[in-house]
């Protein structure tokens, strides 16, 4: 074999079913090589003729992704001699970081003081989920969003004015959007606000960790309900902050309880309107308790409201932030729940006095989702499918907790499943005698997701407890589940008694 033919690069793959046009899977798989040390520098690469007969690809394809190369400065080509390695990547390349290279023992990089320090107490959220099923919590079903009108609306502005869609956007998001919000939370939700008031962010998270930038202070004391949401947790442990617990009872956040750990707080987080996860409903006069409380401290109260579009019980209770007199109240809503997660699209709305600071950091710092995301969100909700889906899925979710609460009768004596009037989640308490994390171990070996309720806890609780979802699953998937909740060793032995 003639040397001057050039290295051989049989081991580059190219899929011609594949989206990617067959020029980008030839120019990566050339990179690959050439960055994994497949070819040394100074290697000559074989002629563009013989390349594109061993691909099986045109000249122009193989020209073009050598070209690219060539300007990436991975490649250097010489009239008359041919194309190469170039020989600043074996100067420059860092050597190959895989688990055998890495040396043992080797010092970490420094984290901040909050993210080191508070790396123990973050919530794990790596079990967000992505697929539905029994008992898959966070998920809505997304089998029956209406897809057809939402690519109808999408397609319409892929064709309008290009500045608008593709260019940098509102600071606080997209105008039509938040207008649409706030029809939709004063319709909704009893709140009286303008769209000034409102600012759209990628997702809820996004919302905390903004709120936690702007109003937190290391060492800052922040009420937290016990149990309570993962997410505010990590995004206000991030800024440092000290959280303190606060036990929820059957009327939602007990300030009493707060008062007595914490009285000079700077934040409270509740999920008023659904209890994230015990699904409870704060009591009227809970809510004025604690505005007092937050009013007599100077404080704030973040309210998550990620929901409460679902109530399939009585009429809902209004927001907390529309019985808010002194402006105390941050409302944070999600579309991740009524629409679908990767939508990435939730916003905030606050107080009148507060949207000045707010808009300096919209302005100055923060960066929301993609316009076009927001105007086909926008154009939905103004066109009626917004409200239409959260009537049908109202109906859907009522089915498939009826079908979870007449399949858990068969658990009696060792899960209790508690009711709820919304939502698509509902705690259960497990018999005592039951380790929760072995009943989550067994059913995750049998294809069945389960959530323990310490999952949610910043400090433990007295009882045992599972979170179990029904809004992904079918009424055959939650059969299927509770027959094998039925079968396993530490739920069947208490059942047996």
């Amino acid at each position: 074999m003639k040397q001057t033919a050039g290295a051989l690069l049989s081991s580059i793959r190219l899929d011609r079913s594949s989206r990617r046009s067959i020029s980008v899977q030839l120019y990566q798989g050339l990179r690959d090589v050439i960055l994994s040390g497949g070819l040394r520098a100074g290697e000559r690469l074989p002629a563009t003729r013989t390349l594109a007969k061993e691909t099986g690809v045109s000249r122009t394809t193989v020209i073009d992704a050598i070209d690219r190369l060539v300007a990436e400065g991975m490649l250097v080509s010489r009239v008359g001699a041919g194309t190469f390695v170039s020989d600043t990547l074996d100067r420059e390349r860092p050597p190959p970081v895989g688990d055998a290279a890495r040396p043992s023992g080797g010092k970490q990089p420094r984290l901040s003081y909050a993210i080191g320090h508070a790396g123990a107490d973050f919530a794990r959220r790596s079990w967000l989920p992505h697929r539905g099923g029994a008992f898959v919590t966070a998920l809505p079903a997304l089998e029956a969003f209406p897809m057809a009108h939402w690519s109808r609306i999408s397609a319409r502005l892929m064709r309008a004015e290009r500045g608008v869609m593709m260019g940098y956007g509102e600071p606080k998001g997209y105008a039509p959007l938040r207008r649409a919000i706030a029809m939709h939370l004063n319709v909704l939700k009893g709140m009286n606000c303008d769209p000034g008031q409102i600012f759209v962010t990628s997702g809820a998270q996004q919302a905390f960790s903004l709120i936690g930038q702007l109003l937190l202070n290391p060492g800052d004391r922040v009420w937290m309900e016990n149990p309570g949401a993962s997410g505010a947790r990590n995004a206000f442990l991030a800024e440092g902050a000290d959280l303190v617990p606060v036990r929820v009872d059957d009327e939602g956040l007990v300030v009493s309880d707060g008062l007595q750990k914490a009285p000079h707080f700077r934040l409270a987080f509740v999920t008023p309107s659904h209890q994230q996860p015990l699904g409870h409903v704060m009591s009227l006069s809970r809510r004025f308790e604690l505005l007092k409380a937050a009013e007599d401290a100077q404080a704030l109260v973040v309210e998550d409201d990620y929901d409460s579009e679902f109530h399939f019980g009585s009429a809902p209770q209004p927001a907390l932030s529309s019985i808010d007199a002194n402006e105390r109240v941050i409302y944070v809503g999600t579309f991740s729940k009524s629409l679908f997660p990767a939508l990435r699209l939730g916003f905030i709305v606050v107080p009148p006095r507060m949207v000045e600071a707010f808009d300096r950091l919209f302005m100055d710092w923060a960066s929301g989702p993609p316009t076009m995301t927001q105007a086909i969100t926008a154009d939905f909700m103004d066109e009626g499918h917004f409200a239409t889906h959260i009537r049908l899925m109202r109906r859907l979710y009522k089915a498939r907790y009826e079908a979870l609460m007449e399949a858990s009768a068969q658990l009696r004596g060792a899960v209790e499943v508690q009711q709820t009037s919304g939502g698509f989640h509902t705690p259960a308490r497990l018999a005592p005698g039951i380790d929760e994390a072995r009943v989550v171990a067994q059913a995750a070996q049998k294809g069945v997701t389960l959530v323990p309720l310490a999952r949610y806890c910043l400090a433990p609780l007295d009882k045992a407890g599972l979170v179990l979802g029904f809004g992904c699953a079918t009424p055959e998937d939650i059969s299927h589940g509770i027959s094998v909740l039925r079968g396993l060793p530490e739920i069947a032995a208490q059942l047996d008694q």
